[in-house]
Formats: structure tokens, sequence, C-alpha cells
């Protein structure tokens, strides 16, 4: 009994601890924008603030160049101005508090949720333009699969660049994920098939699937997409489990129409955004949401493997505007 009790009590600090790092990681990620939203706001206003149409209009163009987008941004001012009817705003905590309740409103539904145990092999594509951070995401959902029991597979999707397969093989190296390639295929068809065929008689937990990185523009690209989903699913038919776009938290609104562009091809289940802390304008999280109706997956807050963390809307939202007292 008194085991029992010991055993249970690690488990429980054990939790504390991984929940206090996932905290701090938060919390130093979006330093950047937290710092930018406070030191924007107090130079704008000054300490006191007056509502009033100088404020709105001043506001207005900070949210704007801060990318929350012009939905955000109008339903922010409607809150503001709703809120100074009931109770003056005089400072800059009094509006860090209506921000904040609004972010939460809009993240109210967002569900980061990945269901790896509702299929074996569970199969998890990632799609998204050159440079916004796909292989080295896919390095970092093997580890933290790995810290849940999870065995993963990595399938080396992109055949375009010889120098893309030699860094993923590294991650997943570092994740303890398998790895299998191809460097001499002409296209990506042809290992993703034999990997999907790997994972099946190996019984592996998940198959992470890396493709190209390509400009939402190009058609003959965007259509080898589809002939990817094809390919998987004439081995595991409700392939792929999840499609997520992994998109650059540092190019802002043009995110939303990389989205848009992906969502024709196929359908995505969610977003991974990267380089958050990396960029003042954390903001952009909730236009993008917003705007694709698309769940918020995990944040990128750091280059180490375990900076990709599951997005959680009150450590995103404590982090951007600090603790309540």
């Amino acid at each position: 009994m008194r085991f029992s009790k010991k055993k249970s009590s690690n488990k429980k600090e054990e939790t504390l601890k991984v929940s206090k790092q996932k905290e701090e990681k938060f919390n130093i990620g979006f330093e950047l924008s937290r710092n930018r939203l406070k030191e924007g706001l107090l130079s704008l206003f000054g300490k006191e603030i007056k509502i009033n149409k100088n404020f709105l209009e001043q506001i207005e163009a900070f949210l704007y160049q801060s990318d929350f987008g012009i939905t955000v941004t109008e339903s922010l001012l409607r809150k503001i101005e709703e809120a100074s009817r009931k109770l003056p705003i005089t400072n800059y905590q009094d509006l860090s508090n209506i921000l904040r309740e609004e972010f939460r409103e809009r993240f109210a539904r967002n569900n980061p949720e990945i269901p790896i145990d509702s299929h074996k092999p569970f199969v998890l594509l990632v799609v998204g333009v050159n440079g916004s951070g796909k292989t080295t995401t896919l390095g970092k959902l093997a580890y933290f699969f790995a810290q849940q029991g999870k065995k993963s597979l990595i399938i080396a999707g992109d055949t375009y660049r010889a120098a893309a397969i030699e860094q993923l093989e590294l991650w997943a190296q570092r994740a303890g994920a398998d790895f299998i390639k191809n460097p001499d295929a002409k296209n990506p068809s042809g290992i993703i098939y034999e990997g999907v065929q790997k994972g099946l008689h190996d019984q592996t937990d998940l198959l992470l699937i890396d493709t190209a990185g390509r400009l939402h523009n190009k058609a003959n690209l965007m259509e080898e997409l589809r002939k990817i989903v094809r390919v998987i699913q004439k081995l595991i038919p409700d392939a792929p489990h999840e499609s997520l776009l992994i998109l650059d938290g540092t190019v802002g609104q043009n995110g939303i129409v990389q989205a848009r562009e992906f969502g024709k091809i196929l359908p995505l289940t969610g977003l991974v955004v990267t380089k958050l802390d990396g960029t003042a304008k954390g903001g952009v999280l909730t236009a993008i949401h917003e705007k694709m109706g698309l769940p918020v997956k995990f944040v990128g807050l750091g280059e180490k493997i375990d900076d990709l963390l599951p997005f959680d809307v009150d450590l995103y939202v404590d982090s951007l505007f600090g603790k309540m007292d």
C-alpha cells in the first residue's frame, strides 16, 4: 500500500513537471509577440486609456499590422466598445482582459487531439510550401509520439531534394523512428507505396509521410498530391487519417492563401504553425484559425526536438497577455 501511494505521488510530480515545462516553452516561445502587443499598445495609448474614435482607429491599425486580419480585428473592436459601455477601460490590463477573453472564445472549439489509437497504422500526411518547416516538424512529431510509447515510420516522400532526405533521416534517428527512402526515385508515389506496405507488415503505430515543398500556385505539383493520396488509399482506403498543413508563422496573412489552396486539393484536418518564436505577430494564429475553420494542432516554439507542442489556448492566451492577477 505504501508503494502504491509513493508510485502515485511520483506520477503526479512528473505530470506537474511536464505541465510546467510546457508552460515555460509557451511563455518563452511567444515572448516576442507578448512584448510587441504590450509595448505597442502602451506606446500608442499610454498607461491611461480613453475609449474614443481616435483610440479605436489607432488600435485598429495596430491590430492589422499585427496580422490579426479583418474579421478578428473588427470583432475585437466591437468587444472593446461593448465592454467600455459597461465598465471603464482605463489601462492596459483592462484592455488585455477583453482581448484574452475574445481569443478564448475563438478557440473554444479548437481540438488539437490526434487520435493515433483509432487506426494501426495511423497515417499522417504533411504538406506545405518550401521552407515551411515540414522536415523538422516530422522529426519532432515522431519524437512527440515516441514519448507516448508509439513507434513511427517516417517515409521520405520528398524525392526532389537529396538534402531533404538526408535531413529527414537525421531527424528520424534523433527521434528513434524507423525511416524509409529511395534517393533514386523520380517521383514520390513508389516510395510512399513501399513505405505504407512496410508499415502494414511491421504493424507500425504511425506512418509519417513527408511530401515535397510546393508552391500552392503550381498546378502540376498540386496534382501530384492527389496522386499521393490515391496511392495511399490503394493500401489503406480511409487514409490519410490526418492531413496537416505546415505553415511558417512568420509569413502572416499569406498563410491563409496557402491553406485555402491546399484545401482544394485534399481535405486538410489541421494546422501546424512553426517558427512562432521568431515572430512578433503571434496573433496570426487567431486569424488563420478563424478564416479557415481548421484546428491548430501543434505550434513550433523553437529548434529543439521537444519544441513542437500541442496547441493549448489557455497557455497561448497567458503567453500573449500574461497571466491574470
